[in-house]
């Protein structure tokens, strides 16, 4: 059986800028430029409401959107995302449950 021939480097490099492409043409959701560089957790959460909320383009509900959209931020930063920084962003997951109404009963 003969072996796959080795991706070009140009294919290869293509392949890892996967996540910024679906970030920038996304149909999801129409975000605020620079949402997620902001350092206020409850400014980040009621944007991605907005922008969920007033998507007509997203598969699932508004909550659903959104909180993807925000763990597929922190997902793709990986360690490059300060430890500072995660730490708002998971805030603003609490805070976008609250805004829903899909607070846990701890």
């Amino acid at each position: 059986m003969a072996r796959p021939k080795p991706k070009h480097k140009k294919q290869q490099k293509k392949d890892r800028k996967w996540s910024a492409r679906v970030t920038q043409t996304s149909d999801a959701l129409d975000l605020r430029q620079g949402i997620f560089a902001g350092d206020d957790p409850v400014k980040i959460a009621r944007s991605l409401k907005r922008s969920a909320q007033r998507s007509h383009r997203r598969k699932g509900t508004p909550f659903q959107s959104a909180m993807s959209m925000l763990n597929f931020y922190i997902n793709r930063a990986g360690d490059n995302l300060p430890a500072t920084h995660k730490k708002v962003l998971e805030q603003a997951k609490d805070e976008l449950r609250r805004l829903f109404g899909k607070e846990s009963t701890k």
